[in-house]
């Protein structure tokens, strides 16, 4: 990855655990690690996403000015693409990764949501041939 963070998309997910979020996006969806400034944030990066892993203690937990505090969570996810998704699936359910929901296909290809240890989605997307 090139260190011009220009050249790179960069998404932010907030996390429960900055620990725990670097193990699932390394260990099971190839992620490599940047920079970890645990237990506040840690930077991940796979291809040209970089993915910031903010924690409690990072400044997007602090609240906001009506009070509410941040959650990780949500429906906005990541989008990686795979060359075999019924290989992913098996791979990531043998080491124990929840998923949202079963294969749904669509005339652009097949997609199924993982579920980060915080709560995040994270899309795998093979596309149809």
């Amino acid at each position: 990855m090139s260190n011009n963070v220009t050249e790179v998309a960069t998404v932010r997910y907030l996390v429960d655990d900055v620990s725990a979020a670097i193990e699932f996006y390394t260990e099971q969806l190839g992620f490599t690690l940047g920079q970890d400034f645990s237990p506040a944030v840690a930077f991940v990066s796979r291809g040209p996403l970089r993915l910031l892993l903010a924690g409690p203690k990072s400044s997007a937990a602090r609240p906001m000015p009506d009070g509410e505090i941040p959650q990780p969570g949500g429906w906005n996810r990541i989008h990686l693409i795979v060359d075999d998704i019924a290989a992913e699936i098996e791979r990531l359910r043998a080491a124990g990764v929840p998923f949202r929901n079963d294969i749904v296909e669509g005339p652009g290809g097949q997609q199924i949501l993982v579920i980060d240890p915080a709560g995040n989605f994270v899309e795998l997307f093979q596309p149809a041939e």
